[in-house]
C-alpha cells in the first residue's frame, strides 16, 4: 500500500475498519474454522515429524509475552493489518522446540485479543480468527524440523530457508482465507506482500535479541522499547488514515446534499442527473476507468447540472422555447457549477471541470471555453452523450419523450460533431442491447 492510499485502497481500508468493530459474518466463520482445522493437522504432522523435548521455560514464557505485546502493534492495511511479530518472534523460535512454536503463536494471538474483548473495542466472536494468524510460525518451524538442525546452530542459509518458507506459507493462508472471507481478488493479495520487506528488515533486530536471550533470560525484553516507539507510529498512523476517510465521506456526503439541493429546487433535474449517472458510469465500466476517474465521473454526473440553482425558475420552467437572453443565462450553469464544487474543495475541484465542460462539442462549438476533441475531459464527453440521450429519453416542460427509434438516430448522426464518436458507438451499444426494438435497427432509424 502507498502512503497515500488510493481510492481502492481507502475502500478496503475502511471496509476492513468496519470489518474489525462488527460480529464475524458466515465467510468469515467458515474461512477461520477451515484455517484453524488446517492449522491443527500442520502441528500435529510437525510434532509427530520431531516431537518436543524439553526446554526451559522462562525465557519461552518472556518470549511468548512480548509477542502478544508485538501483536497490539497493528499497523492497518487494506485487507487487515500487519504486526512487528519478527521482533519477538525470532526469539521465541530459538527458546521453544519446533513442534511447539505455532502452538505458542496461536496462544499470543488470543491473548491478544483479551483486553480489546474486555473493553468492548472487539467483538469476541473474532476470537476464531486470530489462531489461523500463527499459520506463519509454521513454515519456518517446519524447515528446522525437517533439516534436524536447532535454530541457535543454523546456517546463514538455512536462517534464509527459514525466513522464505515463513512468507511463502503465510501468504498462500492468507490468500485463500481473505478468498474466502471478502471474496479478495489475487491482485490485492500481491500488493500487500509489502509487508513481508518490513519482516525481513526486522529480523536482523529478532536475531540479536535471540542471542541475547540465549545468555540472559530477559534479553528479549530489550524489543520492548523499540514496539513502544513502533506503537506511537501505529497510534498516528491510524488517526490519519481514519481522518482520511472521514474527509472522503465527508466530500461524498456534500455531494449528495447538493445533489438533494437540485432535486428539491427542480425535480425534474433532480431526476435527470441521478438517471444520468447510471448511465455513465456504465460506459466507464466498458472503457475501464480508473477508481479514482470512476469517482469524479460519478460525481459530475450527479452534479452536472448543479449550477442550474442558480438560474431563475421561470426560465428553468419556461414551458415554450427560451429567447436568446434567456439562453444565455442558462449556458452559466456550467461556470456556476464549478464555482460552487471549487468550494467545496478536494477532489471536488476535479469535478468542477468535468461539470464546466459537459456542455462542449467534439467539433469545438459547444460552451463555455470552445474546446474540441480530446482537449475535452473525457468524463465530461461522457456526460454530455448521456446527458442527451437522457434527456431526449425523457418528458420536458416543453415537449414530450422521443421514441426510441428518433433518440438514437439523433445521437447517430451527431456522433463527431456534437459528440466523441467512440463514445456514442459505447451508449448505442448500451441502450440498443437494453430497450432497442427488436423490429428496428438504429441504421435504419438513421435511414428514416
Amino acid at each position: 500500500m502507498s502512503i497515500e492510499p488510493n481510492l481502492e485502497e481507502q475502500a478496503l481500508l475502511e471496509a476492513s475498519l468496519r470489518r474489525a468493530r462488527s460480529d464475524i459474518t458466515y465467510r468469515e466463520l467458515i474461512s477461520g474454522l477451515v484455517a484453524t482445522a488446517g492449522l491443527i493437522v500442520a502441528i500435529v504432522a510437525l510434532w509427530l515429524l520431531e516431537p518436543p523435548e524439553s526446554f526451559s521455560v522462562a525465557p519461552a514464557i518472556v518470549c511468548l509475552l512480548v509477542l502478544t505485546l508485538s501483536i497490539k502493534v497493528q499497523f492497518e492495511t487494506p485487507l487487515g493489518f500487519t504486526v512487528p511479530t519478527q521482533l519477538a518472534f525470532v526469539p521465541l523460535l530459538f527458546a521453544i522446540p519446533p513442534a511447539v512454536v505455532p502452538i505458542a503463536v496461536a496462544v499470543a494471538f488470543a491473548l491478544a485479543q483479551v483486553p480489546g474483548m474486555i473493553r468492548g473495542t472487539s467483538r469476541a466472536s473474532r476470537l476464531v480468527l486470530q489462531i489461523p494468524n500463527a499459520w506463519f510460525a509454521l513454515g519456518a518451524a517446519a524447515v528446522f524440523a525437517i533439516a534436524e538442525v536447532d535454530p541457535a546452530k543454523a546456517s546463514a542459509g538455512l536462517l534464509i530457508v527459514a525466513f522464505a518458507s515463513q512468507c511463502v506459507v503465510d501468504f498462500v493462508i492468507a490468500a485463500v482465507r481473505f478468498a474466502i472471507a471478502v471474496r479478495a481478488r489475487f491482485l490485492w493479495q500481491l500488493r500487500e506482500t509489502w509487508v513481508y520487506v518490513v519482516d525481513a528488515a526486522l529480523t536482523p533486530a529478532g536475531l540479536l535479541a535471540a542471542e541475547a536471550t540465549h545468555h540472559v533470560i530477559l534479553g528479549t525484553l530489550a524489543m520492548v522499547p523499540l514496539l513502544g516507539l513502533l506503537a506511537v507510529f501505529a497510534h498516528e498512523r491510524r488517526g490519519r488514515l481514519e481522518s482520511m476517510l472521514e474527509l472522503s465521506n465527508a466530500y461524498r456526503g456534500t455531494a449528495l446534499v447538493l445533489g438533494d439541493g437540485v432535486e428539491a429546487d427542480d425535480s425534474y433535474t433532480g431526476q435527470h442527473c441521478r438517471s444520468v449517472v447510471g448511465l455513465t458510469l456504465d460506459v466507464a465500466d466498458r472503457l475501464g476507468l480508473t477508481a479514482e476517474r470512476r469517482r469524479n465521473l460519478e460525481f459530475a454526473a450527479l452534479l452536472h447540472d448543479v449550477g442550474k440553482i442558480a438560474i431563475p425558475k421561470e426560465i428553468i420552467n419556461k414551458p415554450g422555447k427560451l429567447d436568446p437572453s434567456e439562453w444565455a443565462i442558462v449556458k452559466t450553469h456550467t461556470v456556476e457549477g464549478q464555482r460552487m464544487l471549487d468550494q467545496v474543495g478536494g477532489f471536488m475541484r476535479e469535478v468542477g471541470l468535468i461539470v464546466r465542460s459537459h456542455h462542449e462539442r467534439w467539433d469545438g462549438g459547444g460552451y463555455p471555453d470552445g474546446l474540441a476533441g480530446e482537449a475535452i475531459p473525457l468524463e465530461a464527453r461522457i456526460i454530455a452523450c448521456c446527458d442527451t440521450w437522457n434527456a431526449m429519453r425523457t418528458d420536458r416542460p416543453y415537449r414530450k419523450a422521443l421514441d426510441y427509434d428518433v433518440a438514437s438516430a439523433e445521437l447517430t448522426s451527431n456522433s463527431g460533431t456534437q459528440f466523441d464518436p467512440s463514445i456514442v458507438e459505447i451508449l448505442i451499444g448500451m441502450v440498443e442491447a437494453e430497450e432497442g426494438p427488436a423490429s428496428a435497427t438504429v441504421a435504419e432509424a438513421v435511414a428514416a
